[in-house]
């Protein structure tokens, strides 16, 4: 039999690595090419990775919330050609045999000491909040005997504060070079302590304790990590879209007949965000410490809801280069397979500025906290049909219009008062002077 090994594929320029969060399959459960063997999650998101091939699971490489490096083998699958077995490499052969001729003891003393480190190691240290600990960095905590707490202290400088290995070997330097002090309290834990420790929460036998689940707990750190980073202000202004609420109910079957596709009012609002945005291209920014980066490329991030109540921002990368058939065509893609848990990591990554849709739960305006790094966010509310003021050559009188407000929070700290306005001004411009008889 043949034997392939299935290695954690490539998510995207900057996903490096991903944390197993379970198996689907069980060593000796068949499997079909392209059946998702496991479920991993990134720092964005939650995918499954798939079987390239027919045959048998026979080997599982990492257990439950360990980290797997890109191109690491995950597990073996035991494959099988024709329906003929296929000759195992010499090599492999040979290997066999020399195990073969090995003491029997000492093979049966290596796999036990093997197994209880790897016992050890789990029962000891556990990834806790949203610090993942890889198995390199478990196994040198249990073999230099750090425990959960004093391994929770160390700063750690991987992407989002994960520990290395060089930080827990510097550490391990460190603390070796320093008089011995129990380790109940060890020296990094002074410069934890630099936020305010959380109240403590009383709760009696009737109320229900819920676990947040992971993707919670990233959505909870990144909008505490962003209020406490951005300078959040707002600006809101009405917008009449009565002509595009017409303009749609009259070729939204035409539009759905020729294109296959639902045509939905969030296509119209990211054609206009988009053209804003080349309009004011200093909302289309980054900031990193004391220097802004001005982005070439306008991909707007648009904020969907999951099954579970969380949310997820899939972007749309250059925008601004699309018509409306192709903004539908990205924006009812990446919705549904949000929903379906099928977006790929390198989908919600890259955006320069977002769009959230607060009317689609019957809200007519929010504050949205900025998707960092950028520096702006705005939020559509629900379209309300109202009685308004009409100006015409004849005169002025009241009439019913659709009208929506667009709330724009955006970063004190590199966007003003004027731009900020100017900008959501702009959006609110273009939707109210949509074309009646515009083709699509």
């Amino acid at each position: 039999m043949a034997k392939f090994e299935l290695k954690l594929p490539k998510m995207g320029e900057s996903v490096a690595e991903a944390t197993v969060t379970n198996w689907l399959k069980e060593v000796g459960d068949t499997i079909e090419a392209d059946e998702a063997v496991l479920e991993i999650a990134t720092d964005k998101v939650d995918s499954e990775v798939p079987s390239e091939v027919d045959g048998v699971l026979v080997e599982k490489l990492f257990n439950t919330d360990d980290v797997v490096q890109v191109g690491q083998t995950i597990a073996i699958i035991e494959t099988e050609m024709n329906g003929e077995a296929v000759a195992e490499p010499p090599k492999a052969e040979v290997k066999v045999e020399e195990a073969a001729s090995a003491p029997q003891e000492a093979i049966v003393e290596v796999e036990k000491q093997v197994t209880t480190a790897k016992e050890t190691t789990q029962s000891t240290i556990e990834s806790s909040g949203d610090r993942f600990y890889s198995p390199l960095v478990k196994n040198i905590a249990a073999a230099e005997g750090i425990q959960q707490a004093e391994l929770d202290s160390i700063p750690g400088t991987g992407k989002d504060g994960r520990v290395t290995k060089n930080d827990i070997l510097g550490y391990l330097e460190n603390r070796s070079a320093k008089p011995s002090t129990p380790q109940s309290t060890p020296a990094p834990q002074a410069e934890k302590q630099t936020s305010k420790p959380a109240t403590p929460v009383s709760v009696n036998g009737e109320d229900e304790i819920i676990e947040m689940t992971r993707m919670g707990k990233l959505i909870a750190h990144h909008m505490v990590e962003s209020v406490q980073t951005s300078a959040h202000v707002q600006s809101f202004i009405e917008a009449d879209v009565t002509k595009i609420w017409n303009w749609r109910k009259k070729v939204k079957e035409a539009f759905a007949k020729r294109e296959g596709e639902n045509l939905t009012f969030t296509p119209i609002f990211m054609e206009a965000v988009a053209k804003a945005l080349k309009d004011f291209p200093m909302m289309n920014i980054s900031v990193d410490r004391e220097k802004i980066i001005k982005r070439k490329n306008i991909n707007l991030g648009m904020a969907a809801a999951l099954a579970d109540g969380n949310l997820i921002v899939p972007v749309i990368k250059n925008a601004d280069q699309l018509n409306l058939v192709g903004m539908s065509k990205a924006v009812n893609d990446l919705a549904n397979r949000a929903r379906n848990n099928q977006l790929k990591p390198d989908e919600i990554q890259g955006g320069t500025y977002t769009v959230t849709n607060v009317g689609t739960f019957g809200s007519i305006m929010g504050t949205p906290i900025i998707n960092q790094p950028q520096v702006g966010i705005l939020a559509l509310g629900a379209i309300r049909k109202v009685p308004a003021v009409i100006e015409t050559p004849e005169g002025d009188f009241i009439g019913i219009r659709y009208k929506m407000f667009l709330s724009h929070s955006y970063d004190h700290r590199v966007v003003n008062g004027a731009l900020g306005g100017q900008f959501v001004k702009r959006v609110a411009d273009y939707l109210e002077g949509w074309d009646s008889n515009r083709e699509f």
